[in-house]
């Protein structure tokens, strides 16, 4: 009998180190599932763990201040270390489309910076982890949760699987010096076109600021943006209400750049452009970008923006954790932290990256509206009422696709 009871615990020993390294080992690699878990067990998980970062790294603003205030923000509050691994879109969506078709379970990415078609195709292919947003203390703490700028993401709705991260109007830049008086409307910026040939252009679609300004314009010449909220367009119901707009872009072309014969391949070249004066105008979904330029020195002292009065789009970017995420916990400490006051404030400031908050006003308290309104957003850019008069929805995520590879088709070619 004692033999046998010796057998016993040694059997349930055994067992017993099995799920403490088991563990052990779940909570190194972070894979463990933060839906059965509190706020402080998910914070407690992620301590000492790395959050692998993935996101456009296109400008150097941006990478300096994640490199800089989140990371040290995150090391600092939580023991986390965050590793941002600068990638397009296009290729990002790849690495998440073969690593399911591997089935692998712990994949490379921890948190992604996405949104429009990029999140549709995503979330309509089950690659990424969720709901998770209603889990994060700050996003019901600084965030209107009803709000459609929450709640959709290019009219496709976000359903808990992403977190607001930013926000972004386009508008177009200029130099005072040059222009004293810009575009009112669209047809004044159809005439500045024509009255100044060679000194306009913008980057080939699908640059992404290209593709905003050529969404943009579709708005205007095709009857307005209403007509392609509905829920189920036909693709060729769409190619007829897009044909107006194919129509303006060929009629401008003999009065662009190069005579429209060749385009910028991004919005940085179309920048170089304008700082060395080969242009008059450039422009940008990222509003307060061109007051952090002016601080720089790579915009002129004198650079202004405005928008167009019937209507400039607006949308949010956010933040997505992918499905077979390794270090869900820290992915989603990361988040919190990048949503709330502090960081969103941060990075509001042009010297910093100048990227629109998504906290709602109403819910900060006096030190936070004070330091708000303490910040110094520069002459370059436009008062928020001004922004906010003129903004209209982004087009839907499913259509952004056909529309570039249209633009190609009926105006590159």
């Amino acid at each position: 009998m004692v033999k046998k009871l010796k057998i016993i615990f040694t059997i349930t020993l055994a067992f017993s180190i099995m799920l403490i390294l088991s563990a052990c080992q779940d909570s190194k690699s972070g894979a463990s599932d933060p839906s059965m878990m509190n706020w402080d067990e998910i914070v407690s998980e992620a301590k000492g763990s790395t959050v692998n970062f993935y996101m456009w790294g296109g400008d150097t603003r941006i990478n300096k201040w994640v490199d800089d205030f989140a990371a040290e923000r995150l090391k600092e509050h939580y023991g986390i270390k965050l590793n941002r691994v600068p990638m397009n879109a296009e290729d990002f969506m790849n690495k998440l489309t073969n690593e399911k078709a591997a089935g692998k379970e712990e994949g490379s990415i921890d948190l992604l910076w996405i949104n429009g078609e990029n999140f549709y195709a995503a979330k309509e292919n089950s690659m990424l982890y969720g709901p998770f947003a209603d889990k994060l203390p700050n996003y019901e703490r600084y965030l209107k949760t009803s709000s459609e700028e929450n709640t959709l993401d290019f009219g496709y709705p976000t359903e808990g699987y992403e977190v607001p991260y930013g926000r972004a109007q386009f508008v177009f830049v200029y130099d005072e010096d040059k222009i004293q008086s810009p575009p009112k409307t669209f047809s004044e910026l159809t005439e500045f076109i024509k009255n100044n040939p060679g000194k306009f252009s913008y980057p080939a679609p699908p640059d992404f600021t290209g593709s905003a300004f050529v969404r943009n314009v579709i708005y205007p010449t095709t009857g307005g943006y209403e007509q392609y909220l509905t829920k189920e367009l036909e693709q060729d119901k769409l190619n007829k209400m897009l044909q107006p707009a194919w129509n303006y872009f060929n009629e401008i072309k003999p009065y662009l750049w190069r005579e429209g014969k060749t385009y910028p391949a991004t919005v940085g070249q179309l920048e170089n452009m304008f700082t060395d004066g080969e242009l008059l105008m450039t422009m940008t979904y990222m509003p307060l970008k061109p007051a952090g330029d002016v601080i720089k020195g790579t915009f002129p002292k004198n650079t202004r923006t405005f928008v167009i009065e019937e209507g400039t789009i607006y949308n949010t970017h956010f933040l997505a954790i992918p499905q077979n995420a390794a270090n869900k916990c820290g992915a989603m400490v990361a988040a919190n932290l990048l949503i709330g006051f502090e960081a969103q404030l941060s990075k509001l400031d042009p010297a910093n990256w100048g990227d629109l908050p998504v906290f709602d006003v109403q819910k900060l308290n006096n030190e936070e509206k004070k330091a708000l309104s303490d910040l110094q957003l520069g002459e370059a850019t436009l008062p928020q009422d001004i922004m906010a008069e003129s903004r209209v929805p982004e087009i839907p995520a499913n259509l952004i696709p056909i529309i570039e590879e249209e633009w190609i088709e009926n105006v590159a070619k």
